[in-house]
């Protein structure tokens, strides 16, 4: 049977399910407001406490990497993922996810060999390519504000 690009493209899309897009960006919106006002409420427990506001931070951002790694171990973030979507993205949680979820996964294959070696295979691009830009970015600042 031959078809055409578009009489493919019209058989793919009667078939396919419709995406839900208004219900997953509400919950994307609901789910990543949720947790950065889980992480302004640590914050300013953090400065209830006494923290200047870059050490609470410092501890917000240690806390929320911790709570994410925690519920990734305990297969919370990927329940979560699964309803929220794009909401679980939020910066600082879905690193730590994308760091734990790999250790989690390839346990069975040992410490070493398993965690340790699988941990940052999806986040070890994300590192290296932003600290390459840092330099790239840090080299042309500093002969740019030498040459001027």
């Amino acid at each position: 049977m031959q078809m055409s690009k578009r009489e493919y493209q019209d058989y793919v899309n009667s078939i396919a399910p419709k995406s839900p897009i208004w219900k997953n960006t509400a919950l994307a919106f609901l789910v990543g407001g949720a947790i950065c006002v889980l992480g302004q409420l640590i914050q300013n427990g953090f400065s209830a406490l006494g923290l200047s506001k870059t050490d609470a931070g410092t501890m917000t951002a240690i806390s929320l990497v911790a709570l994410s790694a925690l519920a990734t171990g305990l297969s919370l973030y990927d329940d979560l993922a699964k309803h929220a979507g794009a909401g679980t993205l939020v910066p600082i949680t879905g690193f730590a996810n994308a760091i734990a979820a790999p250790a989690v996964e390839f346990r069975t294959e040992g410490i070493i060999p398993g965690s340790c070696v699988k941990m940052f295979s999806i986040a070890g691009p994300v590192i290296v390519m932003g600290l390459s830009a840092s330099v790239i970015y840090g080299a042309v600042y500093w002969l740019w504000t030498a040459a001027f």
